[in-house]
């Protein structure tokens, strides 16, 4: 029996959608895969990490995840950074956002708002070692980043302020990233005008310090 052409060409259209549809199917998979699969860095931070005074763009967190998705487009950054945010806040957020972004490292910047504030030093070194504790617990790696605060609070406090990341940076053998802000608070052209955060032109040099000091930990860690 003869088949009608015009049910040969239905055939042929049918095949033809069907290839179509595999191949999107493939396509929307396969980056749903890639996209699953990224090692994502989460900073937790405060204002120097937030870009406190700044639009989100200009922030070298921002600039860095940007950087990244054109060098290194299987990692990914979240960046929780709160501004005010103390080392007992993060804390109270860290589960959270570990369980929900599942992370391969944790920068962890927090301290600052803590010296500044006076906060008792055994309780600061506390509050960072749970943070630590934490995110090795939930299989990531954590990286510190060093906090320094103005001299004004006394030599002794400011001293051992500073001490106590160092310390649990030895404990842990963490990765301890310099006091990132420090090249460019001696310049008053490239900080706010509260003295405490660095502005707008200020950023892209911080992401570049940051760049290198994260990829550096990363490469450590592997």
């Amino acid at each position: 029996m003869t088949v009608p052409f015009y049910k040969y060409f239905n055939l042929f259209g049918f095949a033809k959608l069907l290839s179509v549809f595999i191949l999107l199917s493939f396509n929307l998979v396969h980056s749903a895969y890639a996209e699953n699969n990224k090692q994502t860095l989460l900073i937790l931070g405060d204002s120097l990490s937030a870009g406190y005074g700044l639009d989100v763009e200009q922030s070298w967190a921002h600039l860095l995840a940007q950087d990244w998705q054109q060098n290194y487009p299987e990692r990914n950054i979240i960046n929780a950074s709160i501004s005010g945010d103390t080392t007992s806040g993060g804390l109270n957020r860290l589960n959270k956002l570990l369980d929900q972004h599942q992370p391969a490292w944790v920068l962890i910047e927090l301290g600052g708002n803590d010296g500044l504030r006076g906060f008792q030093l055994p309780v600061i070194k506390q509050n960072l070692t749970q943070l630590v504790q934490l995110t090795e617990q939930k299989g990531a790696e954590a990286i510190l980043a060093e906090i320094k605060i103005p001299p004004n609070y006394g030599q002794r406090y400011v001293s051992r302020f500073t001490q106590q990341y160092h310390e649990i940076a030895q404990e842990f053998k963490l990765d301890l990233i310099p006091f990132f802000i420090e090249s460019v608070a001696v310049n008053p052209d490239l900080m706010q005008r509260d003295g405490i955060h660095p502005n707008a032109q200020a950023q892209p040099q911080i992401k570049d310090f940051m760049d290198k000091a994260l990829n550096n930990a990363i490469q450590s860690t592997n």
